[in-house]
């Protein structure tokens, strides 16, 4: 997790795992839930921008670290706690989307109170097409933005959607060109 202060008062988190389309392991997820914490304890910090990279805002979940996991170390993880921070920090986050935005990551992008995609964003809550469920709060989150039916196709099909997608449905609060949802973002902030 990369840390930039573009302006007086704004902080910009930035996920970086390139090799990794920026996946959320136990590292990242822990990092991000303690930067969130100190964040909003800052009273200098009056808005946060979280992004990814051109590539992938986050790919979800890095499914290695669940393969040999038995369910009772999973939920020793404490994953909530984790989400938690984010979700209940009391400064404006405004999440920056560009390329991939799949499970944890458009559950990660659901967390902000501003999301701005780009319209070659690819979000989707694919998890069926492996088996589970999501875990990041996209059952409830998802179901509020977009509403009732078009939640459940998109859980039940596991099949992506565009950035332009997400902004004619309420997903996403703007829509950017293709190269300008962080500038976008930073500006708002």
């Amino acid at each position: 997790l990369l840390e930039e202060h573009p302006h007086p008062g704004v902080v910009l988190l930035r996920l970086h795992r390139p090799s990794a389309l920026n996946a959320l392991n136990l590292q990242l997820r822990r990092a991000l839930a303690e930067a969130f914490t100190r964040l909003d304890a800052d009273a200098a910090v009056r808005a946060i921008v979280l992004a990814g990279s051109e590539k992938a805002f986050c790919a979800g979940a890095d499914l290695t670290e669940y393969r040999d996991a038995d369910p009772l170390e999973i939920m020793s993880r404490r994953m909530d706690l984790l989400w938690d921070a984010i979700g209940h920090c009391s400064k404006p986050v405004i999440a920056a989307v560009r390329g991939w935005a799949l499970g944890g990551g458009c559950e990660l992008a659901m967390h902000a109170d501003i999301l701005v995609a780009e319209r070659g964003t690819r979000f989707g809550q694919p998890e069926v097409k492996v088996g589970i469920m999501p875990g990041g709060g996209a059952t409830q989150r998802l179901t509020r933005a977009v509403g009732k039916f078009r939640a459940m196709n998109i859980l039940m099909r596991g099949e992506p959607f565009s950035g332009e997608d997400a902004f004619a449905w309420g997903l996403a609060s703007e829509l950017a060109e293709d190269g300008q949802a962080e500038a976008r973002a930073l500006v708002m902030a």
